[in-house]
Parts: C-alpha cells; structure tokens; sequence
C-alpha cells in the first residue's frame, strides 16, 4: 500500500496533468475560433446566395453589389 505522504508528494512533483490541462485549454480556445468563423463563413455564404437569388428574381444588375 502506498503511503498518502508519499502519494500526495509524488502528485505534486507530476506535471502531467498540468501539460494536458494547457492542451485542453489550447483546444478548447481553437474549437472556440472554430465555431466563430464557421458562423461568420454561414452567414457570409447565405448573405451571397440571398443576393444572387434576388439578382435572379428581379432580373436587376447586381454585378458588384
């Protein structure tokens, strides 16, 4: 059995986990830029075909609106 001084001494001295935590962190902040520039592409995209449809629609010039 594994003394808990020893235990709580040796978790200490690891740093492991603190390496995974920043990894997790360094992730989290990406998936986080991710997902706003996902957003941002969507509504650019859906804003283009919405101006290219109502091009169409209303037989307009819309070469660089």
């Amino acid at each position: 059995m594994i003394k808990s001084d020893t235990f709580i001494a040796r978790f200490l001295r690891e740093e492991n986990g603190a390496a995974a935590a920043e990894y997790a962190l360094l992730l989290a902040i990406i998936a986080a830029g991710l997902a706003v520039a996902a957003g941002t592409l969507g509504s650019a995209i859906s804003n283009a075909i919405d101006n290219a449809a109502d091009c169409i629609d209303e037989a307009q010039d819309c070469a660089q609106e």
